[in-house]
């Protein structure tokens, strides 16, 4: 009996703890740094993740605190106007793969093509067998909100959809804020950007990405090429040829004899 508890205790002396990519010890940041590097040298990550350790340390961190994968938490999380946000589709998947909850689920109230027209998601609570009911979002309250009139809206093209996804978001923030990680969806952080914001960040990063990059060409004698500034170096000559030929500096004259000739 004593050699049996002595190889248990073995046993779990010799087993290995497992290391998850995080900031909870040195041997967790260390494995984030190194898995970071190697995904910074990816070229299937988003451009905000390629040759960017920071962004990718965070990431991982992310994923494992949400228990998802790092590349697919990479590949849904986007920066709206310099806001982070989750793609709708994938918080709703990491809602439906918890296991707390069923599947989202969504009831409809109101006639469609009305400003009543709107849904709310729902779920069952596993551990308790309750059912969770979310908020209820209509077009009437998209307008109202100011996310229907905005350039650009999806409301107006896809309104079904959008009523889903915010109805799905409101509940998860509701429900199980954790998945969110206190985040909104990007369609949410494009309706609740001011457009006049959204107009700044837009010339701001027209700006950056064509900055340095207009090419100007130089002629041998130095010019530009552009015509409007050969055209002014030409009036120019012509300015000085007049002044030479008032002051009479030795060049012969247009029409004139030259004294030395032969007369006629």
């Amino acid at each position: 009996m004593s050699n049996k508890s002595n190889e248990i205790v073995t046993k779990n002396e010799n087993q290995v703890t497992d290391i998850v990519p995080g900031f909870s010890s040195l041997q967790s940041f260390e494995l984030a740094q190194r898995a970071a590097a190697l995904l910074a040298k990816s070229s299937l990550v988003p451009k905000e993740y390629q040759n960017n350790l920071p962004n990718c340390v965070i990431a991982l961190n992310m994923a494992s605190r949400m228990g998802a994968d790092p590349l697919m938490v990479m590949q849904n999380l986007y920066i709206v106007h310099g806001k982070p946000g989750w793609s709708s589709q994938f918080l709703i998947s990491t809602f439906n793969t918890s296991g707390r909850f069923s599947a989202l689920r969504y009831e409809w109230v109101g006639e469609e093509g009305k400003d009543s027209w709107g849904c709310r998601a729902w779920a069952i609570e596993k551990a308790t067998e309750e059912k969770l009911v979310g908020s209820t979002v209509t077009i009437g309250l998209a307008k109202k909100e100011g996310w229907y009139q905005k350039n650009g809206s999806k409301w107006q093209t896809m309104p079904q959809q959008m009523l889903m996804y915010r109805a799905a978001a409101w509940f998860i923030r509701a429900y199980a804020p954790e998945l969110a990680m206190g985040m909104h969806t990007e369609e949410e952080i494009i309706d609740i950007t001011p457009d006049e914001y959204r107009v700044v960040r837009d010339v701001e990063r027209e700006v950056q990405e064509n900055a340095n990059t207009e090419t100007i060409d130089i002629e041998p004698d130095g010019t530009t090429g552009d015509p409007a500034e050969t055209k002014t170096e030409q009036e120019q000559e012509k300015k000085d040829d007049n002044k030479a030929e008032n002051k009479g500096d030795g060049r012969p004259q247009q029409g004139a004899i030259k004294a030395d000739g032969p007369g006629f």
